[in-house]
């Protein structure tokens, strides 16, 4: 073939897919093809990971012109990658779009949730410090211990911060695992709890409506109260209340629709091509990248165990029993954890419903994932230096 090529120059050009093809780009082929068949025929986060699935297949083409970053032909998944993920803008724009969704009253009316929520965060420093005892430096452990939290937007702007060259294996490891809320934690549950504790029932009190002012003046407060405790944090959760206070606001109807549908839509779909451009096979087939999906599922396992047994350690002390169920919701998979949690409880008996507090429980995972993450962000350049 090199004989054939310098006879004819051209060919080199003509043939430079075929000539550049490893085994990384063909094996990079079968991990977007499965990530495309997760979204598509499993309907595992598919907003996310077709458009991963399809980058990581752009990105393993030998010489692809869509990851190039030669000056004056940079790829458009370069000029993504720059342009929305190394400067965190992505990430952002998604915490705007998903405040604008949220409905905080849950843990308006019983702030005591986010102590759950707060116990649910216990696998993120836990598993950085597997991370660390295992190698990996201080910034790439606390970048891999969030994936615990369930919470891809805040993985990534971790990520994008931090462990730069990690972002498409945390990404689709945080994605994924998020998906799989209905497998990871039922069988975790299960084993700290009894069936007596699965078929504790927690009553319902007549509660008080949640007046406008309150949800206007709760996105106001946990910023400023987020923002004085942790300056690091206020673009993560400055940009999720912005999007809730102009929901609960009611004066721009519009704008609060654009960023739950538009907004949240076209950031999904960069967000998504734009990782999985991340993902060439000599970046993402290696040993640090398997250890990583491994110690993400240890991150979730521990955060969902560690709000359950928060719960059993309040029925200790607590004349009205908890179901410990609901401690595993303090997570940000919302609503997928809340309604797991449900069913399991009407499983146990059908005449046991807690989807209300589990829901509460879970509105606090969003907001306890983000400040985690804030404090991360603070943590590591202190610790660090």
């Amino acid at each position: 073939m090199e004989s054939l090529l310098l006879q004819y120059p051209w060919l080199d050009e003509l043939l430079m897919g075929f000539i550049g093809l490893t085994w990384k780009h063909v094996v990079m082929w079968g991990i977007s093809a499965l990530l495309i068949y997760l979204a598509v025929k499993r309907d595992y986060e598919p907003a996310l990971l077709l458009p991963i699935g399809f980058g990581a297949l752009l990105a393993n083409i030998p010489h692809s012109s869509a990851i190039s970053q030669v000056v004056g032909e940079e790829g458009f998944l370069w000029v993504l990658y720059k342009g929305g993920i190394a400067n965190e803008l992505f990430p952002v724009l998604i915490f705007v779009a998903i405040g604008a969704m949220c409905d905080f009253t849950p843990l308006i009316r019983r702030p005591i949730v986010m102590l759950f929520a707060a116990a649910a965060q216990v696998g993120i420093f836990a598993t950085a410090i597997f991370a660390t005892l295992m190698g990996f430096s201080f910034e790439h452990a606390a970048s891999i211990g969030i994936i615990g939290a369930a919470d891809g937007p805040t993985t990534i702007y971790v990520a994008s911060r931090f462990a730069q060259e990690l972002l498409g294996p945390l990404s689709v490891a945080a994605y994924s695992y998020m998906s799989l809320v209905p497998v990871i934690q039922p069988p975790v549950i299960k084993a700290l709890t009894t069936e007596a504790e699965r078929k504790i029932k927690m009553g319902y009190s007549d509660e008080d409506p949640v007046s406008q002012t309150t949800k206007f003046l709760f996105p106001v407060m946990i910023t400023l109260i987020a923002g004085i405790v942790a300056p690091i944090s206020v673009a993560l959760i400055g940009s999720l209340m912005f999007g809730n206070i102009i929901k609960v606001s009611g004066v721009v109807d519009n704008l609060s629709n654009a960023a739950q549908n538009e907004l949240a839509n076209l950031v999904t779909l960069l967000l998504g091509i734009t990782i999985g451009g991340t993902m060439s096979g000599d970046n993402f087939l290696t040993v640090q990248v398997a250890m990583i999906m491994g110690l993400g599922a240890v991150a979730f396992v521990f955060d969902t165990a560690g709000g359950v047994l928060f719960a059993k350690l309040l029925n200790l002390f607590s004349k009205e029993k908890i179901n410990p169920m609901i401690g595993a919701c303090g997570i940000s998979a919302f609503p997928m954890s809340g309604r797991v949690i449900a069913k399991m409880a009407l499983k146990e008996d059908p005449t046991n419903f807690i989807i209300q507090h589990a829901i509460g429980v879970n509105v606090a995972g969003q907001v306890a994932s983000v400040v985690a993450g804030g404090l991360v962000l603070a943590l590591i350049p202190a610790l660090t230096k």
